[in-house]
């Protein structure tokens, strides 16, 4: 039975991933319009970030359309099929769940922010235009 109920949810996944990233695409709202000089400061500040994610995950998809309309130039790093990206996730981050924003902080320390509103929350409060 567990198996049939994990091929189940492996065939839904598959048949439900090309819709979800088709939606993310058509509904990824357009980025905030700032001067050249201050997306070269958003830009700077970016470089400081990282967002681990799986490409299907809703709420990955929720993060990265606020990285987009927000203009910002995240790397997002796929730890679902990259192993070096899993295994960085665990080994910083504690445990394997996306989606995860790195953040390297100036003292050169590193904060691991899980769940998908936090992760908005706080792009909104350091990078939203006033």
């Amino acid at each position: 039975m567990k198996l049939i109920v994990r091929l189940f949810f492996r065939t839904l996944r598959l048949v439900l991933t090309p819709f979800m990233l088709l939606s993310e695409k058509l509904s990824t709202p357009k980025s905030v319009t700032r001067t050249p000089e201050e997306q070269a400061v958003v830009d700077e500040a970016s470089k400081a970030l990282a967002l681990y994610q799986f490409s299907a995950c809703p709420f990955c998809i929720k993060v990265r359309k606020e990285i987009a309309r927000l203009g910002l130039n995240i790397e997002t790093r796929n730890a679902q099929h990259d192993p070096e990206h899993r295994a960085a996730l665990e080994a910083g981050g504690g445990r394997i769940k996306v989606p995860c924003l790195k953040i390297r902080q100036d003292d050169g320390n590193e904060r691991w922010l899980y769940e998908s509103s936090e992760i908005n929350a706080w792009l909104q409060e350091r990078f939203e235009p006033s």
